[in-house]
């Protein structure tokens, strides 16, 4: 129990840290990606970019999202995620959930982007995304 609450209390911690540090930055690399998007086709696929932060969430699990830093540079989309706990399950949340691989050094191509549509895409796989 204590585990637990401790556990929670870490994350609730990182997470407001997280939001406090990305709402300094006025927009930081989010600019046009900044808000939460909905993968088109999946009713439980999430991911949102703030500052330079991103979260991917799925509704599958109870409070299944993985932190990670992302930079947009021209058509280019470069994610880092970090597993706290080093669980296999966040690994899981983006590389089968999402599709997103390697975990620790994903590369992607910005297809489209618009202030309702995010479209991105690698190795002939393309994944789209509305905003909400």
């Amino acid at each position: 129990m204590v585990k637990s609450y401790n556990s929670r209390f870490f994350y609730l911690s990182l997470y407001s840290l997280m939001l406090l540090f990305s709402s300094c930055q006025e927009g930081g690399e989010a600019v046009d990606l900044f808000g939460q998007w909905h993968m088109t086709g999946s009713d439980s696929e999430y991911i949102s970019f703030s500052g330079s932060v991103t979260v991917f969430r799925t509704t599958r699990q109870v409070g299944a999202q993985v932190f990670g830093n992302f930079q947009h540079t021209g058509d280019s989309l470069f994610i880092q995620c970090y597993s706290i706990e080093g669980e296999p399950s966040d690994t899981a949340i983006v590389e089968q959930s999402f599709g997103f691989k390697p975990f620790t050094d994903i590369r992607l191509k910005v297809a489209t982007l618009s202030s309702d549509r995010l479209v991105l895409s690698k190795d002939g796989q393309t994944w789209e995304f509305n905003k909400y």
